[in-house]
């Protein structure tokens, strides 16, 4: 739908997007929707054609260190030596089980995450909000987005109150972007700069907006990488690259050491046959027949350890892979670190608190019984003045400055969810890019009361850029 040529998606007005997509600000009709889902297809990104169960059991024997133990047990067998054929086949069958029921358990329990996963978006459909699966999103369709919700196409934005969006997925970049509905005349901007566009995989941290859908699946932004990535051949890890030159080196140099004893039984008047059975037998003596086996369980424990450290392990060797890297090269902080801010230190009344002083003195006393009035008073306003939230299951969603000072303020005994009940907030000025600054007003409580003037009735809270509230001061 997006063309090569001419005006792309961000430069355009929304009023021709919407005629080019045969939509409108209230959304597809759902026959409509459903003509178009034919045309265009899931929003779904395509995956490789999975591997039979077979060809996954059959492809545990494909390295090269296999190979030659199964040449080796077929020698062995031709020789009359049957109990070295049995142990030698019984090592590779055993090996390749071990190896394939990792792989089947971890594709089974992929598969099993992505269900769990699929997500819903909130599409107007016949005019009306309706949660409809990610996957049945077609252009033209209008999509609401609130805080938490991850984006579930790429979109054009139609609303943009407030909205900001982690674009980490597509740019590397930690820090939110603020988005606008505006159109940008502008062209050959980067993603990162498409401040009217929200991409599929991004993740909205704060505000709310809508968007029409103008690409879905493949087509998006996230799909053009999966296409690149799927594209590559598979690659193989260091340590099958090692074992399989190992297998190489050892084969030769068993082959030579063979040949010159062959050589020199013939020389001493040996028979042939009998100089040609000792070597034979020599030769598959010389293979080191456990060492894959080993090598397989050793893989097997450390992905063992893995998964108890929340990491998937596909197929074994990937296992060592991360072990091999020597050199990271990276220009984005985010992408070594846990991609999350957190609250250090505070200077409050001209001295210095670390946090850690504060979770020791919140697990130590009552925070309703806190001594120090100005640590209280900030750490009532880090709570208060925040638009940050706890869903159920505890992950904290919302802009990363705000996380920080939630999780910071709840460590310390001041949790939003129960502050909120005693000081309900009664207005406020949201952030923006002009005032540079967040206020919340509240009615007073028991514990506040004497911060303000004595009587009063209400306290106001104001979050931002020290120079802007310093100059307020």
């Amino acid at each position: 739908m997006d063309k090569e040529e001419g005006m792309s998606w961000h430069q355009r007005d929304i009023e021709d997007i919407l005629e080019e997509l045969r939509s409108s600000r209230s959304g597809l009709s759902a026959e409509e929707a459903r003509k178009k889902l034919e045309e265009h297809g899931q929003n779904v990104i395509r995956e490789k054609k999975k591997k039979s169960t077979f060809r996954m059991f059959f492809d545990q024997f494909t390295d090269f260190m296999i190979l030659v133990l199964i040449a080796a047990a077929v020698v062995s067998g031709l020789i009359g030596e049957m109990s070295d054929t049995i142990a030698i086949l019984v090592i590779v069958i055993l090996n390749a089980i071990v190896g394939f029921v990792q792989e089947y358990r971890a594709e089974k329990a992929i598969a099993a995450l992505k269900r769990m996963a699929a997500p819903f978006a909130t599409a107007l459909r016949d005019g009306k909000h309706s949660d409809v699966p990610a996957a049945e999103l077609v252009p033209g369709d209008v999509v609401l987005l609130e805080a938490g919700s991850i984006v579930p196409a790429d979109m054009r934005l139609l609303e943009a109150v407030r909205l900001r969006i982690e674009e980490a997925p597509l740019t590397g970049e930690s820090v939110p972007v603020e988005k606008s509905d505006k159109a940008l005349p502008e062209g050959g901007l980067q993603i990162g700069d498409r401040k009217n566009m929200a991409y599929k995989g991004t993740t909205v941290s704060y505000g709310r907006g809508s968007g029409v859908v103008v690409n879905t699946g493949m087509q998006t932004e996230i799909g053009r990488i999966a296409t690149m990535l799927q594209e590559e051949g598979e690659v193989r890890t260091p340590l099958q690259k090692r074992l399989a030159v190992f297998g190489k080196n050892l084969a030769i140099v068993i082959l030579v050491i063979c040949a010159v004893i062959f050589a020199a039984g013939l020389l001493r008047g040996e028979r042939p046959v009998l100089m040609l059975l000792t070597a034979i037998s020599l030769a598959v003596a010389a293979i080191p027949e456990a060492l894959p086996a080993v090598v397989t369980i050793s893989l097997a424990l450390g992905a063992k350890k893995m998964v108890k450290q929340n990491a998937l392990i596909r197929k074994l060797p990937a296992v060592e892979t991360l072990g091999s890297v020597t050199y990271i090269c990276s220009d984005k902080t985010g992408t070594l670190t846990q991609n999350r801010m957190t609250v250090e230190e505070i200077l409050v009344a001209g001295r210095k608190v670390k946090s850690e002083e504060l979770r020791v003195e919140s697990e130590e006393t009552d925070k309703a019984q806190t001594a120090d009035l100005p640590v209280s008073t900030l750490l009532k306003g880090l709570a208060l003045c925040n638009d940050a939230d706890a869903g159920r299951d505890g992950n904290v969603t919302g802009d990363p400055t705000e996380v920080a000072l939630y999780v910071f303020a709840m460590e310390a005994g001041f949790a939003k969810d129960e502050l909120a009940g005693q000081f309900p907030r009664i207005g406020e000025l949201p952030f923006d890019s002009e005032r540079k600054c967040m206020t919340t007003i509240h009615k007073t409580g028991k514990g506040i009361a004497h911060e303000a003037q004595e009587g009063s009735q209400y306290i106001a809270f104001t979050k931002g850029a020290v120079e802007v509230l310093l100059e307020r001061s």
